[in-house]
């Protein structure tokens, strides 16, 4: 009997097994899923799914009848090897279901994170050309070993190969290695004010957003000047005007009031960086607030930190003094052309989305509505950023700098919380712009420091000397050479230092009367800065935004820079010439 019942299990199982087994090739199903193959009981009674199974056993006695002569004997040892078997079979089926036809999958190559190979490959090219190029006569070796650098750091800056921050950085250690400039040479500007200005501007901007304050502010300007953009525009053009001869600082005034409420003004607006939205109003505002930001520091000497530099030369070379009324009242008329004009054209070749909203005023006043009363936080910085001000109009007399009234502005943002120290360090931008423009200004203040500015001075009042011209001509190329050779500095302080006393000397010597060769030089020396991103205080603050590419940024301010000359030459001339000047 004991035998018999081995029997009968040794049948069971078997024909279960082989029931799972049929069942799984039978429906084509994926032998990953053990749900294909119904469980068995120690008994041979099928679980679940088990009806299939079930009819193909029949009956447990007549099968256990037909085994009994075959198997009797063997029946319980050969049953632990028919389940190893059959479960061996199972398992084979389950690979190869689960194995796609084309073999074993294969894993995505990983994606290349480094640089951009062709743009790399033009830097390097251009720096290692000028390197081994022979230096002209008068030419420091050591300085022309820079202008390599200085060249191919420019070149990747403009082609991006990497972040602009890395390829700063890159061409420092490239000066180092090469020992064109020691360690404290190479990072001396790290100490100068204006980078870190960028940077705190940058950190005020994120506590204008932060605590609703810009928003208010932006809807307040939308719904007085917002059913059309470039009315919008306008009205922020002016607005900075206005500051500009109280605020002797163009980064200041730029990144502490005007990129925060910009910034603001887009994102309230549905205009953000990333989303592909920047065309739609960010990037035609940035644009224009920070071209017509040089155009106002031209138009008063208090409106640029570098201005009285302009007015000391002036009177060193000529022996005339430029008082404050004599800058604002040459430089009013065409200063206030080119603010008209500027916006408009860019308007025209750079035009945003969005040109008209009739609605926005309306939608403006629904969003003021519903802000409410100013909260604690909006309070604070409000009352924060009015210091900050007063510290920059009125700091000189009590020896507070720009750098300083901003750090003091910053440290009480910070006590009370309105920032945290966190999200200062979260703002990547402010970092990143801080060291590729402290690295420009060393590489181009110290071309200056090797001799290389100077004998570009020379050169070029040679040349232009010797030509034989009436002053008209010879003073207008001289004033393109000066206003174009800005490419190669991102300060006007250090262009002005180099530069002006030179250009002003053959100026007046080929005939040009001093006193229109000085405001030209003086007033150019301001609107050059529209150039580039890095030329003025101001540029950085408003192209680390992120709304416009760097390509875009370099034509708009070769396109700007011929308007502001046209006017300021032609326009300006005529009215210099009515007050009397020449």
């Amino acid at each position: 009997m004991a035998v018999m019942a081995a029997v009968q299990r040794a049948a069971g199982a078997r024909a279960s097994t082989a029931c799972g087994i049929q069942s799984v090739r039978a429906n084509g199903a994926s032998a990953t899923s053990t749900r294909a193959i119904a469980p068995v009981s120690r008994k041979g009674a099928v679980l679940g799914r088990g009806q299939p199974c079930a009819s193909a056993l029949g009956s447990r006695k007549s099968l256990a009848g037909e085994a009994i002569p075959q198997v009797a004997a063997a029946a319980v040892p050969r049953l632990p090897a028919l389940r190893r078997r059959a479960g061996a079979g199972i398992r084979a089926e389950a690979a190869a279901a689960a194995t796609p036809a084309g073999g074993p999958a294969s894993t995505p190559p990983a994606k290349w994170e480094g640089a951009k190979m062709q743009p790399l490959a033009i830097s390097v090219a251009v720096g290692v050309i000028t390197w081994f190029l022979p230096a002209p006569a008068g030419v420091p070796r050591n300085a022309w070993q820079l202008l390599a650098i200085f060249l191919g750091t420019v070149v990747a800056i403009i082609t991006q190969p990497l972040p602009l921050g890395a390829v700063a950085l890159i061409g420092l250690g490239v000066s180092i290695l090469t020992r064109t400039l020691t360690f404290a040479a190479a990072f001396s500007a790290f100490g100068n004010e204006i980078p870190w200005l960028i940077a705190l501007a940058f950190f005020f901007a994120k506590g204008f957003i932060k605590t609703g304050l810009g928003n208010r502010v932006a809807y307040q300007f939308v719904k007085l000047f917002g059913s059309t953009t470039l009315g919008l525009s306008y009205s922020l053009v002016f607005a900075e005007a206005l500051l500009a001869p109280a605020i002797p600082s163009v980064s200041a005034r730029a990144g502490g009031i005007f990129l925060p409420l910009v910034k603001a003004m887009c994102i309230a607006c549905g205009s953000k960086v990333g989303d592909g939205s920047e065309r739609r109003l960010g990037a035609y505002l940035m644009t224009t607030c920070f071209q017509t930001s040089v155009i106002s520091s031209a138009m008063f000497l208090t409106a640029m930190a570098a201005n009285p530099l302009s007015v000391n030369l002036t009177a060193s070379v000529i022996g005339q003094t430029i008082s404050w009324t004599t800058w604002a009242s040459a430089a009013i008329v065409p200063g206030l052309l080119s603010l008209l004009l500027v916006p408009a054209i860019l308007f025209w070749v750079y035009p945003p989305e969005v040109k008209e909203s009739p609605d926005a005023p309306l939608l403006a006043a629904e969003n003021l509505e519903k802000m409410g009363p100013m909260k604690q936080n909006e309070q604070i910085m409000a009352g924060t950023l009015l210091v900050t001000v007063l510290l920059w109009i009125f700091g000189a007399a009590i020896k507070v700098d720009a750098v300083t009234a901003a750090i003091i502005g910053l440290t009480a943002l910070l006590t009370t919380g309105v920032v945290t120290w966190k999200e200062c360090l979260a703002e990547g931008t402010a970092w990143d712009t801080l060291v590729w423009f402290a690295a420009l200004i060393a590489m181009a203040g110290y071309l200056n420091k090797y001799g290389l500015i100077a004998w570009f001075s020379n050169t070029v009042v040679k040349v232009v000397g010797g030509m034989g011209l009436a002053w008209q001509p010879a003073f207008l190329i001289l004033t393109l050479l000066y206003f174009y050779s800005h490419y190669f500095f991102a300060s006007g302080a250090a262009h002005i230092g180099a530069m002006f006393t030179a250009f002003l000397s053959v100026a007046t010597a080929l005939g040009a009367p001093p006193m229109v060769a000085a405001l030209v030089l003086a007033f150019t020396s301001n609107l050059m800065g529209g150039l580039t991103h890095y030329g003025i205080g101001s540029a950085p603050v408003f192209y680390g935004a992120g709304y416009v590419d760097l390509g875009t940024w370099w034509k708009l301010g070769f396109l700007c820079s011929v308007v502001n000359l046209v006017v300021w030459l032609g326009v300006g001339g005529v009215w210099w010439k009515v007050l009397g000047i020449w």
